[in-house]
């Protein structure tokens, strides 16, 4: 199915274009294919993410994409041990594993958590370590041949994966068959006892037969990789056949994508309501642990479709980090569904030059580390060369660092400016309440001066002065002589602030 639908997009790319200007689209720009990889992740994380922040289960994905280990462990042993077939690191089956996995994981936390024993995060943090270490002592105990890299299994291996391709024949498909009897045919010979007897080739006792090197039956793909190391299987003037390489995770993470942004339009009402109120939800007639399941389901799908771009522990980044950036500009939930998304395709565009040490284009890390290496020593290492998917996160953590401190409402400014205003209201309020209160009574003189304000509202005398000048401004106050006193519209704007605060 993967590969039908590739070779249909390939189709409709060669009415504008070449095989090999779609060869050369992966393989001489990486940076592309790890940029457009990476921004199917963020906006497949972000669409489910934001939901999972809303519910307040943001570590769940993270305890799923450890879990989902132990689902591509069980698919493998099903596949390779009880079935007795080979291993397809694209097959359908490995994703439906791995989900059910992820789901698995869910069931046995809430199991755990409705015992009574324990506590929700507490059972969490039982769940999924233990499904984790099942999942690594069936690999050491029945997979052991199997490579795993410790650190694609963290971190991913995203600026590989425009060489892991899907191979797509255009023309001359048809495979080859040599014969002993072809002209095409090579014949060597082998030693039959060499050995056995453990001798060298070159010993008279040696004895040899002659065989066919190159005769068999090749499929277009075999046959220009045999050719490729040196095994002759066309002739000179036979025409090769003609291929386009299609990077795997492209196809499975647009397709994942498509079926994350399905499920939100579709089920949109229903994944508000129970992200804000599961009891009005479920009153209403609606299913909202069934929604759970299947939102759980599409996030056990998505992490493992971004297993080996991005790894098991940082796919996390990509579900929580762009929603919780979104969640402090906006409080409505499509602006989040769309600023979320945003988010993750600009800090995966840009996190590709930062793991080559160019930060959003004006500034070299290259330069700063030369600099602290000339200052404090780094003993040489002055080259700027790191992971592209821990890149990437890092500067999803900079947008989110960025919308924390610019935030309209909740951003750090914002706060200390709300603050400020809020302090200096009521300053301004309390003078113009002591003002009320002293102006028509005997002890107005000594309460009211410029001069003992400062003593009776103990506040320094700069701080007197500023507040004066603030209300002056205003018309709210008027100086006479050394007294200070309320204006007609002044003492108005004090009656009106304490009705309102009674309102309150």
């Amino acid at each position: 199915m993967i590969k039908a639908l590739e070779r249909f997009i390939i189709e409709v790319l060669l009415w504008v274009t070449t095989p090999d200007d779609i060869n050369a689209l992966w393989a001489q720009s990486p940076r592309n294919t790890a940029i457009l990889i990476g921004a199917l992740i963020a906006t497949s994380g972000a669409l489910l993410g934001t939901f999972l922040l809303l519910r307040r289960m943001a570590l769940v994905t993270d305890a799923i994409s450890h879990s989902v280990l132990l689902g591509i462990v069980v698919t493998f042993l099903l596949i390779t041990l009880v079935l007795d077939r080979e291993f397809d690191y694209s097959s359908p089956l490995l994703l439906i594993g791995s989900a059910l996995a992820g789901v698995g994981t869910v069931f046995l936390t809430e199991w755990l958590f409705q015992s009574g024993l324990i506590k929700q995060d507490a059972a969490l943090g039982l769940a999924f370590p233990f499904l984790f270490a099942i999942g690594v002592i069936l690999i050491s105990r029945y997979a052991d041949n199997v490579h795993l890299d410790i650190d694609a299994v963290y971190v991913g291996e995203i600026g590989l994966a425009s060489s892991n391709t899907n191979s797509h024949c255009l023309t001359n498909c048809e495979p080859i068959t040599i014969t002993p009897d072809d002209p095409r045919a090579i014949t060597v010979r082998r030693c039959m006892n060499c050995a056995a007897e453990n001798l060298y080739p070159r010993d008279p006792r040696a004895e040899f037969e002659e065989f066919c090197g190159n005769c068999g039956t090749y499929t277009p793909s075999e046959a220009v990789r045999a050719e490729a190391q040196g095994i002759p299987i066309y002739d000179d003037n036979e025409e090769r056949p003609t291929f386009v390489y299609w990077p795997k995770s492209i196809t499975i993470m647009g397709l994942i994508m498509l079926l994350n942004l399905s499920f939100v339009l579709l089920f949109y009402k229903e994944l508000q309501l129970t992200a804000f109120d599961a009891a009005l939800a479920s009153t209403l007639g609606f299913r909202p642990n069934l929604l759970l399941y299947v939102l759980l389901f599409l996030v056990s799908i998505t992490a493992v479709g971004a297993f080996d771009a991005v790894g098991a522990v940082l796919v996390v980044a990509f579900f929580i980090i762009p929603p919780a950036a979104a969640y402090l500009l906006t409080d409505r939930l499509y602006q989040m569904l769309l600023i979320a998304p945003i988010i993750g395709v600009f800090a995966t565009s840009t996190g590709i030059d930062l793991a080559r040490g160019q930060f959003l284009g004006v500034f070299s890390v290259n330069r700063l580390l030369e600099a602290l290496d000339d200052i404090v020593g780094l003993g040489g290492y002055t080259e700027w060369n790191v992971s592209i998917s821990a890149s990437m996160v890092m500067m999803m953590s900079f947008c989110f660092i960025v919308a924390w401190i610019a935030s309209p409402r909740y951003g750090l400014l914002a706060t200390l400016i709300r603050r400020w205003y809020q302090h200096r209201q009521f300053a301004e309020q309390l003078l113009l309440g002591h003002l009320y209160n002293h102006q028509h009574m005997e002890s107005m003189a000594d309460e009211c001066s410029i001069n003992t304000l400062p003593m009776h509202l103990n506040w320094s005398q700069h701080q007197v002065e500023r507040i004066i000048r603030n209300l002056r401004s205003r018309h709210w106050i008027e100086i006479r002589g050394e007294q200070v006193m309320l204006t007609d519209s002044g003492e108005q704007h004090l009656l009106l602030f304490r009705q309102q605060l009674m309102q309150k």
